[in-house]
């Protein structure tokens, strides 16, 4: 009688758990801990980012060269919203500075691209981008490493002011330093996007401008996005959510809240230099009045409407608010009485700034989650469709 061979260990197949894999059938079955913690955990988030990154690389192709300098101004809100966000959001601590740290990066960057011949601005000369997009958010970033010990020791609505005065206090020095603003109502040229010797301000004879702008600033867009999730979800992301639900409980268990606090603004710092720096190199002009308090008020609305504690959301919000002045534009063909005037009363100018606060209001009191949080409602209602729960 022939013997039946039991296989080997080595020739049994090892089951789908034991190699990483979800066992088939079960695709929302995680069996190790690095499947759930995965940048895109599913399948349908892997197929959605490919198809938003098809969709946002074909849009030179498809838009005209407007509406494609409009999208490069949400990249580069987004990235200083997505600073915000991890300040606020995910670190818990109020700021309405965010317009101080702007202007830092994009005269920063305005100083080492300048040029140094011209005796009436200081200017280094260096066109080259990583040089000055770097300077400008090292140097926002040093000016929040100066400001977090004193904020660290505040909280709530006192912290709020603090920031609002840095806004007040960076108004007075770029209208007075004119050597590095070039003054009230004369201004200064903004860093020139020079990269690997071709500037992309410039026509090409392939692509435009505004063709060149946009996909830089996309890429740009997706790097930052990029690091401010893996930010959020490291061991630093859970230390900011510690100190922002309850500070005094997360020192007891051994985080400490002030380095918390202090790398909080430094990341906000360097995002929101890095977002200054880029954000006038669209225009190509600088003017101190650029950087006041409206300009905060519109990052903490692209941060509420986006959805507070999100990546996605503060790139929602950012788009939104980008797009908003396209669609207020629009409004005297409509409203009569609206004039497309700032010297006449009521304009365009003055709705778009009323429709910020209304809608933050709004927001706030029907979803606070914002944008990202009406996404998750249509997104839950079609995995359960066609029931209701």
């Amino acid at each position: 009688m022939t013997a039946v061979r039991e296989p080997s260990k080595s020739q049994t197949p090892a089951p789908a758990e034991a190699k990483g894999r979800r066992p088939l059938g079960r695709p929302m079955l995680y069996t190790q801990y690095g499947q759930d913690m995965a940048l895109l955990n599913t399948g349908a988030k892997k197929v959605a980012v490919g198809v938003l990154l098809v969709v946002a690389l074909l849009m030179p192709f498809l838009l005209e060269d407007d509406l494609l300098r409009l999208l490069a101004t949400g990249c580069v809100l987004a990235i200083g919203a997505i600073g915000l966000n991890l300040v606020t959001g995910y670190a818990g601590q109020v700021s309405l500075g965010h317009a101080f740290f702007i202007g830092i990066g994009a005269y920063t960057a305005a100083v080492v691209s300048g040029d140094p011949e011209d005796d009436r601005l200081y200017g280094l000369g260096i066109t080259f981008l990583p040089v000055w997009l770097l300077a400008g958010g090292l140097a926002a970033a040093l000016v929040g490493f100066v400001v977090a010990p004193l904020a660290s020791r505040l909280r709530g609505l006192y912290l709020a002011i603090v920031t609002l005065g840095l806004v007040f206090l960076g108004t007075h020095i770029w209208n007075e330093w004119d050597a590095v603003t070039g003054g009230v109502g004369v201004g200064r040229p903004a860093a020139d996007p020079v990269l690997f010797g071709v500037d992309l301000s410039r026509r090409t004879e392939s692509f435009s401008a505004d063709q060149q702008l946009y996909l830089l600033m996309f890429v740009l867009l997706c790097v930052f996005a990029l690091l401010g999730r893996n930010i959020a979800r490291s061991a630093m992301g859970r230390s900011f959510a510690a100190v922002r639900d309850r500070d005094i409980a997360a020192e007891v268990t051994g985080v400490d809240v002030r380095r918390v606090k202090r790398r909080a603004f430094v990341i906000s710092g360097f995002y929101a230099g890095c977002a200054g720096a880029l954000l006038f190199s669209i225009t190509g002009y600088l003017d101190p009045s650029s950087f006041g308090l409206l300009l905060s008020v519109q990052f903490v609305a692209m941060v509420l409407i986006g959805g507070v504690s999100t990546i996605s959301g503060s790139i929602m919000g950012a788009f939104f608010i980008a797009l908003l002045p396209r669609l207020t534009r629009e409004l005297p063909e409509y409203l009569p009485f609206l004039s497309s005037s700032a010297t006449q009363t009521p304009n365009v100018f003055q709705v778009e700034t009323l429709l910020y606060g209304l809608l933050i209001v709004a927001f706030l009191l029907l979803e606070p989650r914002g944008l990202f949080g009406l996404w998750i409602r249509i997104r839950n209602y079609w995995k359960a469709w066609p029931f209701s729960y």
